[in-house]
């Protein structure tokens, strides 16, 4: 039962206003500013540090409570969000994300192949297919995936379908038994209308990007697909990552960027030929121990989350580690510079930094981790 919200601890009702948009919560009048923040950050994109919250024109202290801060039931408080300290694709405005009448359609009636025309596919193109191994269909305007690809079955090495309208990925797609490179990007694919099954019997897939669909989830049948060498699933709607990914040991970039997740489980730390990880633009506060394990990690990025601190075995196991992307948390240099291990790294950054001026790659002779100062 909740307490009288005129009492210490009692729960009161807040209604935060931001982009137009009215957003309520609940929670104690013990609770912290700075509570209230990791709070709303999961409803606006924006990151903590990044919220300015301002209540009867005066911006409320983080370390203050909601009661000191004179917060009562049914309070109404201004949040405005600082420039480019926001998660994903930016702060989350006023009105709904725009969905096509094809996406509509798909929704109400679970069956998107009654509601698209079939695409039929040149003749001669379709032999060149299975000569060449290379399925290259991208930016064709495709709604279902073409019978002709089907056709390819074995022959097919390569199948390029981004940036495209489909959101059916069917069992068939385990017909191209022989698929090491699978690019499904920037299409409507939805966790209802793919295949994971289909993708299992896929026993030599070393590339998959799904980047920029809208998958919420991923099954525990990730773990099957043990061939993978790189996997792209940034700028989806995931909230979690299955502990079947640390099976897959072979695995050397992995791109889970522009996504809701808030924790990352332990089982990373199975995926030892990891060479790129990039997490940045998520919900996360800590990142597991396990991340030690990864001793052929070379960069590591998780700009835009809420990180106040890295996993005490960082620096001092992943030893080839040289990039690491800072920005956007809470993490100090003050901090960095007390890990054990932090001396080899800055050696290591250095050095690379160099080899980039050298070559002429470098922008400029600054470089950080976008850790603050202080």
């Amino acid at each position: 039962m909740e307490r009288d919200a005129t009492g210490a601890g009692g729960v009161i009702k807040l209604q935060i206003k931001f982009g137009g948009e009215t957003i309520p919560i609940s929670l104690s009048s013990d609770s912290t500013v700075s509570e209230l923040k990791f709070l709303l950050q999961s409803s606006t994109n924006v990151l903590p540090r990044g919220q300015k919250l301002i209540h009867k024109g005066k911006i409320l202290e983080d370390s203050k409570t909601l009661g000191s801060s004179e917060i009562s039931n049914g309070s109404k408080i201004m949040l405005m969000a600082s420039q480019g300290l926001h998660q994903a694709d930016g702060p989350m405005l006023k009105g709904a994300p725009i969905v096509s009448n094809y996406q509509r359609i798909v929704s109400a009636d679970r069956n998107p192949s009654r509601f698209v025309e079939q695409v039929s596919v040149d003749k001669s193109r379709a032999e060149r297919w299975k000569i060449t191994g290379v399925v290259a269909l991208s930016e064709c305007h495709l709604k279902v995936i073409p019978d002709e690809v089907w056709d390819c079955g074995s022959a097919a090495r390569v199948l390029d379908l981004s940036n495209n309208h489909i959101c059916d990925v069917p069992a068939k797609i385990g017909s191209l038994t022989h698929i090491q490179k699978m690019m499904l990007n920037a299409n409507e694919i939805s966790d209802d209308f793919i295949s994971w099954e289909g993708l299992t019997y896929l026993k030599s897939l070393t590339y998959l990007s799904l980047s920029q669909n809208h998958l919420t989830a991923l099954p525990s049948a990730l773990g099957t697909l043990t061939t993978l060498r790189q996997l792209h699933i940034a700028s989806n709607i995931l909230k979690s990552l299955p502990c079947e990914l640390g099976l897959l040991m072979h695995l050397e970039v992995l791109n889970i960027s522009n996504n809701r997740i808030s924790t990352i489980p332990a089982c990373i730390g199975g995926c030892h030929s990891l060479i790129e990880v990039d997490l940045s633009s998520n919900l996360l506060v800590t990142l597991p121990e396990t991340f030690g394990n990864l001793q052929n990690l070379k960069a590591l990025h998780v700009r835009n989350n809420g990180l106040k601190s890295l996993p005490s075995t960082l620096f001092k196991k992943c030893l080839k580690l040289s990039t690491l992307d800072l920005h956007g948390t809470e993490i100090t240099m003050d901090m960095l510079r007390l890990a054990e291990g932090w001396e080899e790294f800055d050696k290591r950054r250095r050095l690379k930094h160099q080899k980039q001026l050298d070559f002429r790659a470098g922008g400029s002779a600054e470089f950080d981790e976008g850790a603050d100062r202080n």
